[in-house]
């Protein structure tokens, strides 16, 4: 029997056609209660790698013969061990080249949608971060929203649509991960966007976003509205792409809403929170089509990997949309709060500019799932 890797961008396909998956993840039970593989078809057993050093013969009977079996570890290593040990007792396996660090940082592209007047609008998943990220494509220009530090990705797509990236926009100060915002800004000589009240502190030039701020992609009439939405964060900022998509950033998700305190100032934002959910998107047309920067559950990914969702039907299904008391809101809100994502100070503090980490640590920082909502 041979030991094969297999990719975090094969897997991720797997994930999204539901294709059945077992993994047998040696990681620490902490770092596999924290944080796995999801999907539909996905099955796990979880037995730490130091329990498997003297052989894998008490636990072959737990392993299928009838499907894929990727061993899983944090950054490869173990994972291979472990895989050439089940290859010696006559059972194939794979394992996840580059461990979970690969699963976190791989994006796969995915188209949302057309534009009026032949453009398009991609979502790039990064469905083991829970991270959605956006590239809206018109007339030979681009630009990209909530861009990961995976910057290399986004350049090589627009190569690759033979586009230009002329404008790079951050929805809100981001303190889940990092942005690569300002870098592909750099990187392609465009300009970086960032909403002014998340900016305070930052210590780089940026153009801000302000409410009612009007971007223009390519030469037709293919905008960005800028929507001021606070909640998530002071400076939330939501887009409308071409009167037909609502960028709504960290602010509501397809079966969540966003967290307000991670600037420490949920009691605070509760209420702009509520303003912005209940009030100014009302007022928005019901068929636009909710691209959220994040997702919470496997469940809300759509059968082709994206993530998006009517308004209207958020307003009638989503939770968060529907508390009519306002404390009771209040409460779901601050009272309801999952653990703060890893290293979220640190995070905020590289996107204001004021630390460099170097790319091992920018890894290490990000490790773990999605924290950024509520429901």
């Amino acid at each position: 029997m041979t030991v094969t890797r297999m990719t975090a961008s094969e897997i991720a396909k797997k994930v999204i056609k539901k294709e059945n998956l077992f993994i047998l993840d040696v990681r620490n039970e902490d770092a596999f209660a924290d944080w796995k593989i999801e999907g539909e078809n996905v099955q796990h057993l979880n037995i730490p790698y130091f329990e498997l050093l003297d052989g894998v013969e008490e636990i072959l009977d737990q392993i299928p013969t009838n499907q894929d079996v990727v061993v899983v570890c944090a950054k490869e290593g173990s994972s291979i061990f472990v895989a050439e040990m089940l290859a010696e007792a006559g059972r194939e396996a794979y394992y996840l080249e580059g461990g979970m660090k690969a699963w976190s940082e791989h994006l796969e592209p995915v188209k949302v949608g057309d534009l009026k007047d032949g453009g398009a609008v991609y979502q790039f998943v990064r469905i083991g971060k829970g991270c959605l990220s956006y590239m809206i494509v018109s007339n030979g220009e681009a630009a990209i929203v909530d861009a990961t530090r995976m910057t290399d990705v986004f350049i090589e797509f627009a190569n690759q649509l033979d586009v230009k990236i002329t404008n790079v926009l951050d929805t809100h100060l981001h303190a889940d991960h990092i942005s690569g915002g300002r870098k592909i800004a750099e990187a392609v000589n465009g300009t970086y966007w960032l909403p002014p009240k998340d900016a305070t502190e930052v210590v780089f030039a940026y153009e801000p976003l302000e409410d009612g701020r009007v971007i223009p992609v390519g030469t037709s009439k293919i905008d960005i509205q800028a929507l001021y939405s606070p909640g998530h964060t002071i400076g939330s900022t939501s887009f409308i792409v071409d009167d037909a998509y609502l960028l709504s950033g960290d602010i509501l998700f397809v079966d969540s809403i966003g967290r307000p305190d991670l600037a420490g100032l949920a009691e605070d934002w509760v209420g702009d929170l509520r303003e912005t959910l209940y009030s100014r998107y009302r007022e928005l047309a019901e068929d636009l089509l909710v691209l959220p920067a994040h997702f919470m559950i496997m469940e809300e990914l759509n059968d082709d990997g994206s993530v998006s969702e009517k308004l209207g039907k958020l307003f009638a299904e989503n939770h968060g949309l529907n508390i009519e008391d306002e404390q009771e809101f209040r409460q779901l809100v601050t009272g309801n709060l999952p653990p703060q994502p890893n290293a979220y100070q640190e995070i905020r503090q590289t996107n204001m500019g004021k630390i460099t980490p170097d790319e091992e640590t920018q890894r290490e920082m990000e490790i773990g799932p999605n924290r950024c909502a509520v429901r």
